[in-house]
């Protein structure tokens, strides 16, 4: 029978293998770093062998201490979800959702959520960081993750929640001077914004209307490594980039950036929330994400009549931008 003391220590020594630091062990569990380096000491007493190796900036674990904590983070992971369904009741939402999203997205999509859900739940709060990084979920740092693009293989539970296309654009007046490129050969003679936070930022690979795809290699006139940087390139005149049809909604609507080429495509990613896996979820996670798909479909409901009248639109407006 496992004794009480070693199941307690087990949660010290998997915070300091999974944060790889006994400080950031000590914040997570909101209690000092003597604590958890005495607790993680005496439960290498008690097994008789050594867990982890200290070094002066990081903690990495033995041979012994990564099978331990294979083992032991799945029963902490049982604990914690037998806990929740107890604890969980047919109230509102509570508690403190963490998420994490990308830096634009975060700030153009999930924030007004973020500020929907707190409307709905006033028994919550939220911890929202916006950045390019991906948080570990499994070692505790958020509830959830935001992921826009391709998601990579992973051992987490993802939901895909939208997806977005990929949109060329340019400013009015800058096709004024260029002229309308009428197919992706012709982007050789309009200067270009390149995002060089994307992994193949130069690779623009396009579909066309027949299905044969064909591939420019974008000589770049600017980089820029964020994406609402290139979004204020290309409105002030920079030159034609790529963008998320997210991110270009707005602009086209007003008529600050036409789109190019709207009979090719370009390869387009999926919006995913990240959790880790497991059988059941803290409310207002349940709750945050729900809100988030149902405002991502209303969006895309809204875009897709004025996609649906683009192809008509850009060629009608070929002539009085060309010169």
């Amino acid at each position: 029978m496992l004794e009480p003391r070693i199941l307690s220590r087990l949660v010290y020594f998997a915070a300091v293998v999974e944060t790889r630091s006994f400080t950031r062990a000590a914040e997570r569990l909101g209690i000092t770093k003597a604590v958890v380096s005495q607790q993680v000491a005496r439960l290498e007493e008690d097994l008789g062998t050594a867990l982890v190796l200290r070094t002066t900036r990081r903690v990495e674990p033995t041979e012994a201490g990564r099978r331990l904590h294979a083992r032991a983070a799945r029963i902490l992971r049982e604990a914690g979800d037998a806990v929740a369904e107890a604890g969980e009741t047919a109230a509102a939402p509570q508690g403190t959702l963490r998420i994490l999203a990308p830096a634009d997205y975060g700030a153009l999509v999930v924030v007004p959520v973020v500020a929907d859900f707190l409307r709905r739940f006033p028994d919550c709060r939220a911890d929202l960081r916006l950045s390019d990084r991906i948080a570990d979920v499994l070692a505790g740092e958020v509830d959830l993750s935001i992921r826009v693009g391709r998601l990579a293989d992973t051992s987490l539970h993802a939901r895909r929640l939208a997806t977005f296309e990929e949109v060329l654009v340019a400013a009015p007046g800058l096709l004024a001077r260029r002229g309308l490129p009428a197919s992706p050969v012709d982007l050789g003679r309009l200067p270009l914004v390149v995002n060089t936070a994307l992994p193949h930022p130069a690779e623009w690979r396009f579909e066309g209307p027949a299905g044969a795809t064909t591939m420019h290699e974008a000589s770049a006139h600017l980089s820029i490594d964020t994406a609402r940087g290139v979004q204020d390139a290309i409105l002030a005149g920079a030159g034609a980039g790529i963008l998320p049809d997210f991110m270009a909604e707005a602009d086209l609507e007003s008529g600050r950036l036409v789109r190019l080429l709207p009979d090719w495509r370009l390869p387009g990613g999926g919006i995913h929330a990240v959790f880790a896996a497991s059988r059941l979820r803290p409310a207002r996670v349940s709750a945050f994400v729900e809100m988030l798909a149902s405002s991502l479909r209303r969006a895309v409901a809204r875009r897709t009549p004025r996609q649906a009248k683009e192809g008509s639109s850009e060629t009608a407006a070929a002539p009085s931008l060309a010169r």
